[in-house]
């Protein structure tokens, strides 16, 4: 580990405009590893964030889909499309139940940036998470500090 002068470090920042299918995940690590890379800054903290009330982030296994339906199906049981269930239903069946999902899920993460990349484990993507069930454009705004 070593100590940088704060007078180094260096930011860099930019937005991802993501179109979604429609309930679901989409991933969207190659971009956020092109933005790192792009960045030209070595070692560091990155922040991703999501600027929707019915979107969320995560960070999740990428080498078996399965793992991603079987998170959608337990988030289906925790939040169904059902108005019966809410009072906020003026923007369709759907709504509530994506706000619902974004609030147990994640509006940002931090991941450590080591040699110019993410440190991401072997198995680890970053995926944006569409709670409505039509397609969307999500903007998920990245920020890298460090040196």
């Amino acid at each position: 580990m070593s100590d940088v002068p704060l007078a180094a470090l260096r930011q860099s920042q930019s937005a991802l405009t993501v179109r979604t299918a429609g309930r679901g995940f989409t991933e969207i690590t190659r971009e956020v590893d092109a933005f790192v890379h792009d960045a030209g800054i070595s070692t560091g903290l990155l922040t991703a964030f999501v600027r929707h009330t019915s979107a969320s982030l995560l960070i999740q296994e990428n080498a078996d889909p399965d793992v991603q339906r079987d998170l959608e199906a337990f988030l289906a049981r925790l939040a169904p499309d059902d108005p019966r269930l809410y009072i906020h239903t003026a923007e369709g069946p759907d709504d509530m139940p994506a706000h619902i999902r974004s609030a147990l899920t994640q509006t940002s993460l931090s991941i450590p940036v080591a040699g110019g990349r993410t440190v991401l484990g072997t198995w680890q993507g970053v995926y944006l998470l569409e709670h409505r069930t039509a397609p969307h454009r999500r903007e998920v705004v990245l920020h890298l500090i460090g040196a």
